[in-house]
């Protein structure tokens, strides 16, 4: 059928009514009811019930709330995911990340921390210790470009 998509796939998603564009920058807060792209710089909080996608040539800095996240251009600071976070390749991420589930293509760039699931993680049925209550590695300030 024409324009169906697959039940459960990210691209099921509401409409993409706003774009930041590239050439465009933008501090503040953005509150967004249906999906977003950034294909320029956001400094800021993104706050959206559905997803964001940061392009190739978008730049976020700051703080994100979103169902999914797509990002393919650089994004600093921390994102929090009810769905999926995926980093496509190419793409650079630097910071915190809470979500349910995580995607990371060969030639992306992770440095941070992540956290999945849930809730908080249980130590009652196991043994020893867990990863995740492993120290954290020293946060170091980054460069400004």
């Amino acid at each position: 059928m024409l324009g169906k998509k697959e039940s459960g796939s990210m691209e099921r998603s509401g409409n993409l009514n706003t774009i930041v564009g590239k050439g465009t920058f933008f501090e503040g807060t953005l509150k967004v009811e249906s999906s977003i792209r950034i294909d320029g710089k956001v400094k800021g909080r993104i706050v959206t019930a559905d997803s964001l996608t940061v392009g190739k040539d978008g730049e976020v800095e700051g703080e994100v709330t979103a169902k999914n996240v797509i990002i393919g251009g650089k994004v600093q600071g921390k994102v929090h995911s009810s769905g999926k976070i995926v980093l496509e390749t190419h793409s650079l991420f630097q910071g915190e990340l809470k979500t349910a589930k995580l995607v990371i293509e060969e030639g992306a760039i992770f440095e941070g921390v992540c956290s999945m699931g849930q809730g908080e993680a249980s130590s009652s049925n196991m043994s020893g210790k867990s990863l995740l209550s492993a120290p954290v590695a020293k946060k170091v300030p980054l460069k400004q470009s």
